[in-house]
């Protein structure tokens, strides 16, 4: 059987081999695109087919959670049941923020126009632009990840805790963070393009994963210059303290969403529950479909607001994560 950690790597390279082709696709669909155009494109079929991508990889590894947290549990010694099965659907066309995935891949457009305006030559504001659309795409995906990872050790009772698993290359943010123990629902710390991971615990044990101080050794001097700055990793070889060195939480942050509109409308998945429990829907001026007058909450909202496990299931149900 696969140790935790060796479970813990395949989750990892799952997560960033599908982000690395969804990344592909939206190269190959850039190309086509053109600086006087691109926003026009962004809103016709060139944006459609790359939201479709990034939705598909969403759904990809959220699809793959609960299935990793069984491995988890059942090689810690603990049941792979869960009391709850997970609804990839739910997680996918959301953007980091909660909002529409489609207004998030719209920036980049943005992005461009700004870029020519500034006087850049328009091979260099494209470029810009696709490393914008690079970022917000393989960070909605890899947070994907991380939300049906957690919804899954919520639906698993013998999960307790997550560690902070980081892989080099990492950035001083993370690097500092590396081995930190959290409740199974605390919300993770994270910076656009974190590819850091949880690692879930079925008891409040230490795992052999690595430590601030065991991956800074691991890195060269090159490479610890460039994270830490020369300042910063000469103090550290010389004794200072890592995380005194780098403010860990600087740039850091939770999802911090606590209402999606993702599914709200009558045939949306949040949307036809509302429907059959009689809920109402209301069309405001410039939406195209009604939506549900009953917000829907994020897992991250759920997570703060929730005062136990029992509750995080039942509203996890509530709002369409499980069944």
């Amino acid at each position: 059987m696969a140790t935790p950690t060796e479970l813990g790597r395949t989750r990892y390279t799952q997560v960033t081999s599908v982000i690395r082709a969804v990344i592909e696709q939206i190269q190959a669909l850039w190309k086509g695109l053109t600086p006087g155009t691109v926003e026009d494109d962004l809103q016709g079929e060139a944006g459609a087919a790359i939201v479709a991508a990034v939705a598909e990889g969403q759904l990809t590894v959220a699809d793959a959670a609960q299935a990793y947290i069984a491995a988890q549990m059942a090689a810690q010694g603990g049941t792979a049941v869960a009391e709850a099965l997970l609804v990839a659907e739910a997680f996918a066309g959301i953007a980091p923020d909660g909002g529409p995935l489609e207004t998030l891949l719209y920036l980049p457009a943005i992005g461009v126009r700004r870029r020519l305006a500034a006087g850049l030559p328009p091979e260099e504001a494209m470029l810009g632009g696709l490393a914008d659309m690079a970022r917000y795409a393989s960070t909605a995906i890899a947070d994907t990840a991380r939300a049906a990872d957690q919804v899954s050790m919520t639906a698993n009772r013998n999960c307790v805790a997550y560690v902070r698993v980081v892989q080099l290359p990492a950035c001083a943010r993370c690097i500092v963070l590396a081995g930190q123990m959290y409740r199974y629902s605390e919300g993770f710390l994270r910076h656009p393009n974190c590819d850091c991971q949880t690692l879930p615990l079925r008891e409040e044990e230490w795992p052999s994963v690595p430590s601030p101080a065991r991956l800074f050794a691991g890195m060269s001097q090159q490479q610890q210059r460039r994270v830490f700055t020369v300042a910063g990793a000469d103090a550290i070889r010389a004794g200072a303290d890592l995380g005194q060195v780098v403010n860990a939480r600087r740039g850091m942050s939770r999802p911090g969403a606590s209402t999606t509109t993702e599914g709200i409308t009558r045939r949306g998945l949040y949307g036809r529950r509302m429907r059959r429990a009689g809920g109402e829907f209301v069309r405001y001026p410039g939406q195209r479909y009604a939506r549900s007058s009953t917000p829907r909450l994020t897992p991250d909202a759920i997570f703060r607001q929730a005062s136990g496990r029992d509750e995080q299931l039942d509203l996890l149900r509530r709002y369409g994560y499980i069944v």
